[in-house]
């Protein structure tokens, strides 16, 4: 069995009590707001269920994460930046990129609920939620969104409308974490895509100490900077 959170303020189990099976499984109940959230990611706990579930709060281990100096530029990846003409910003169509990221995939559906979208957007409007944008023509093609915490990017979700969108997004993002001294991206699950970029899988404590010692500010602010690729000076637009 585990914990049924009530709301009001914050509070989650030690992680040491999360399930094996189904992995990472720590509590239910809560609330799924900026509040909560700002207070689970710090602790390596996140949200992940689907719309007719209650509130699921996850530590999985392993864990998987990208290091922004090992990411895996692959030789097609280096052909779609060559040819591809993609342009990447930040932060200027959050609501857009999360929207997109939750289109149904084949018969997979969605666990980006309304609820999971106005409460990533709040904390987008706060500072914490950031969007990274793929354009191609001027259309979003593709991107991803997350947290930053602390010299940590969360990530939580991507998505891609012409090839190698997704990974163009991840490559650029991995580029500007490094500039800023950001220590690792949590990707949370493994999958075959992400290990294909670079990804690799750590125990919790290991997780978790990354997440004690980088708890500083991170050397700029990667996010004051609209434009991403290709570089070009700061605009307010």
């Amino acid at each position: 069995m585990i914990p049924w959170l009530t709301p009001g303020e914050p509070y989650f189990p030690d992680t040491r009590h999360a399930l094996d099976d189904p992995n990472g499984l720590l509590a239910a109940g809560g609330e799924l707001n900026a509040e909560w959230l700002q207070a689970a990611y710090p602790r390596g706990i996140f949200p992940w269920f689907s719309e007719d579930d209650p509130i699921l709060w996850w530590s999985p281990s392993p864990r998987c994460v990208l290091y922004p100096t090992q990411f895996h530029e692959s030789k097609s990846l280096k052909k779609s930046l060559m040819k591809g003409h993609f342009t990447v910003r930040v932060d200027t169509q959050f609501e857009e990129v999360i929207r997109q990221c939750a289109a149904p995939r084949g018969d997979d559906g969605t666990w980006i609920s309304d609820h999971i979208i106005a409460a990533y957007s709040d904390l987008h409007n706060k500072g914490v939620a950031h969007s990274v944008e793929v354009y191609q023509a001027g259309k979003l093609v593709g991107g991803l969104y997350g947290l930053a915490i602390g010299q940590l990017f969360f990530g939580e979700s991507m998505f891609s409308r012409v090839t190698d969108a997704s990974k163009v997004a991840t490559k650029i993002l991995c580029a500007e974490l490094e500039k800023a001294n950001y220590a690792v991206i949590d990707c949370q699950i493994y999958n075959p895509h992400l290990a294909s970029l670079g990804a690799v899988e750590i125990e919790r404590n290991e997780f978790e100490q990354l997440l004690t010692h980088c708890k500083r500010t991170p050397s700029h602010n990667p996010w004051a900077k609209r434009n991403w690729y290709p570089d070009v000076e700061p605009t307010n637009t």
